[in-house]
């Protein structure tokens, strides 16, 4: 029972994906951090129907990635979390230990 469930849900999130990607995004508004100038290298994103968002880098504004609402959610809390958080790297240029 419990892998027939998996395969519904693995179905249903390809299916959200291929309809969040079908979508006309062309008239989006792109929005991008405060402070930033144009000619600056930044991330920008675009709220889609449902909850959903786009995302680009202001340096490659043709490959857009799109996330579903519940996946947006997920990175956000994420980054509140610190789960993305950059170790800083070793003044001497060595590999960092792990």
């Amino acid at each position: 029972m419990a892998e027939a469930e998996d395969k519904d849900v693995k179905a249903r999130k390809e299916r959200e994906k291929d309809e969040l990607y079908a979508l006309d995004i062309s008239g989006v508004e792109w929005q991008s951090a405060p402070g930033t100038e144009e000619h600056e290298e930044r991330v920008e994103i675009a709220y889609l129907p449902e909850g959903a968002v786009a995302m680009r880098s202001s340096l490659d504004p043709d490959t857009v990635l799109r996330y579903t609402e519940a996946e947006w959610r997920a990175f956000v809390l994420g980054a509140r979390d610190g789960e993305f958080d950059l170790e800083p790297a070793p003044r001497d240029g060595s590999a960092a230990a792990e």
